[in-house]
C-alpha cells in the first residue's frame, strides 16, 4: 500500500481503443502507476498483443464502442470480472480528412457516433457505479482541433469540440458526487499515423514545429503521464478542465 499522491494502486481503469498509439501509452502508464487496466477494441489479435506487452495487471475485452445499446452490458461484464470500475478513458476514435463541402451526412454521423455518442454511452454506463460509490475519474481524449481551426477535419473538429462541452457539463453534474471529469488535448504526438502524415509533407512538418515553442514533437508517454496525473489523488481538486499536452502549440505563434 502506498500513499503517494500519483499512485493508482487499488484503481481499476478501462481504456477504450487502448491497444495502440496514445491509448496504449495511457494503459501502460496506468499499469506503471499501480492500476488494474482493461483495454477494449475490435481486433482480438491487436488487443492480445498489447496485453502481453502490458503484463499481468492488464486484460482485454472485445467491444465496439459504437454498439451503443450494449454499453451497459459491457460495463456490467467488466465490473463482474474485475470489480468496480473507477477510471474510464474515452480514447477510441476515428478520423476523416476531407474538404468540408464534400463530407456526406453519413460520414459526419460516423465520426459523431465514435467520438460523441459512444463516449457518452460508455460514460453514462460507467458513471452509474462511480456515482453510487462516490469515487471515479473520467477522461476524454480531446484534440488540438478542440481548441483552434485546422482545415479539412470539420467532422472530427466538431466531435472533439463536443468533448469539451461534455466535460464541462459532466463535471458540473457529478463533481459534488465524487466523480471528476477532465480532458487531455494532445498536440502533435509521435504515433505511426502522425509520422506517416508529416514525413511525406515537409511543409506541414515545418509549420507544426514552427508554432510549437518546445520545437519538438511529443511522445505517447507524455499523454500517458498526464492521464495518470488527472486520474490520481494528486488531481483531487481538478475537474472540468482540458489540459493541452502540446509543447506549447496551442499558445505558440
Amino acid at each position: 500500500m502506498t500513499n503517494h499522491p500519483f499512485s493508482l494502486e487499488n484503481e481499476t481503469a478501462l481504456v477504450t481503443g487502448g491497444a495502440t498509439g496514445i491509448g496504449f501509452a495511457i494503459a501502460r502508464s496506468f499499469v506503471e502507476a499501480g492500476a488494474r487496466v482493461i483495454i477494449c477494441g475490435r481486433s482480438e489479435q491487436t488487443l492480445a498483443g498489447a496485453v502481453a506487452a502490458l503484463g499481468a495487471n492488464a486484460a482485454y475485452r472485445i467491444h465496439d464502442v459504437t454498439d451503443l445499446d450494449r454499453a451497459g452490458d459491457f460495463i456490467g461484464g467488466i465490473e463482474r470480472d474485475f470489480g468496480p470500475l473507477t477510471i474510464l478513458v474515452n480514447n477510441a476514435g476515428s478520423h476523416l480528412k476531407k474538404p468540408a463541402e464534400e463530407i456526406t451526412p453519413a460520414e459526419f454521423q460516423k465520426i459523431l457516433n465514435v467520438h460523441v455518442l459512444a463516449a457518452h454511452a460508455m460514460t453514462a454506463a460507467a458513471g452509474k457505479g462511480m456515482l453510487e460509490r462516490g469515487h471515479g475519474s473520467v477522461l476524454f481524449i480531446a484534440s488540438m482541433a478542440s481548441l483552434f481551426g485546422i482545415p479539412q477535419v470539420l467532422a472530427y473538429a466538431a466531435a472533439k469540440t463536443a468533448h469539451l462541452g461534455m466535460v464541462r457539463t459532466l463535471a458540473t453534474e457529478w463533481g459534488a458526487r465524487g466523480v471528476r471529469v477532465n480532458a487531455i488535448a494532445p498536440g502533435w504526438i509521435q504515433t505511426e499515423m502522425m509520422r506517416k502524415a508529416v514525413d511525406s509533407d515537409p511543409a506541414r512538418k515545418a509549420k507544426i514545429l514552427g508554432r510549437t515553442p518546445l520545437g519538438v514533437f511529443g511522445e505517447t508517454e507524455d499523454i500517458g503521464r498526464a492521464a495518470v496525473y488527472l486520474s490520481s489523488p494528486a488531481a483531487k481538486f481538478v475537474t472540468g478542465v482540458c489540459l493541452p499536452v502540446d509543447g506549447g502549440a496551442s499558445i505558440g505563434f
